[in-house]
């Protein structure tokens, strides 16, 4: 569950909140409305489960020992490797025509062996569908990092996504998406209905 509390870096207005409060308010007195939410965002983490077993296939993977560390892992050792598209991959699906133009490094904690940072350049264009759905232009940038918040659970700090994309070959649209979290809190087990009442007694940040 999340609580949007802040748009393009400033709080949001009495307006803004209280429409996102009814949202999260929905949500407690229809648990068919929370359940809507959770199928929503399985779909999104069922592409990642797609994608990420084919990427040993999908990439060429170099090691250079003494490349730089990220010094945002504690002062843990991390192994750093790059990638690049690898030409003999032959993409199952749609979706996995993604990695064909991708390429750039990856960070891993040497211990747990955790991804800790993972940039990427598109570089070459892609096709999805032959072209015909849609083409993402050379020259996009991805990044994401996470963090071990205590007893081998890692979570996603930050992510960043800029490219442009053609869609049904009619239209080009800049897609710049970045989000950052922090001061992760470790919480007891709860129902969904007390954790939406918790975010929702939270006051928004300048009120």
């Amino acid at each position: 569950m999340a609580r949007l509390i802040m748009r393009d870096g400033k709080p949001l207005t009495e307006e803004q909140d209280k429409s996102e409060r009814q949202r999260l308010s929905d949500m407690i007195a229809s648990p068919s409305t929370y359940f809507r939410h959770i199928r929503n965002t399985d779909s999104e983490r069922k592409m990642a489960d797609k994608l990420v077993p084919l990427m040993p296939d999908a990439a060429i993977y170099t090691y250079t020992p003494g490349q730089p560390q990220t010094g945002k892992n504690g002062g843990a050792r991390e192994i750093v490797i790059d990638y690049k598209p690898n030409p003999k991959f032959n993409p199952p699906n749609t979706e996995a025509e993604a990695l064909t133009g991708l390429e750039g490094r990856i960070w891993i904690d040497a211990k747990s062996h955790y991804l800790v940072r993972m940039d990427g350049t598109i570089a070459r264009g892609v096709n999805f569908g032959w072209g015909m759905l849609a083409h993402i232009y050379p020259g996009g940038k991805l990044a994401l990092s996470q963090t071990n918040i205590g007893e081998n659970r890692w979570i996603f700090t930050y992510f960043s996504m800029k490219l442009s994309v053609r869609a049904l070959m009619l239209k080009t649209v800049n897609v710049h998406t970045e989000s950052t979290a922090s001061d992760f809190q470790k919480l007891g087990p709860m129902s969904y209905q007390d954790a939406i009442r918790m975010m929702l007694d939270t006051p928004l940040p300048g009120r």
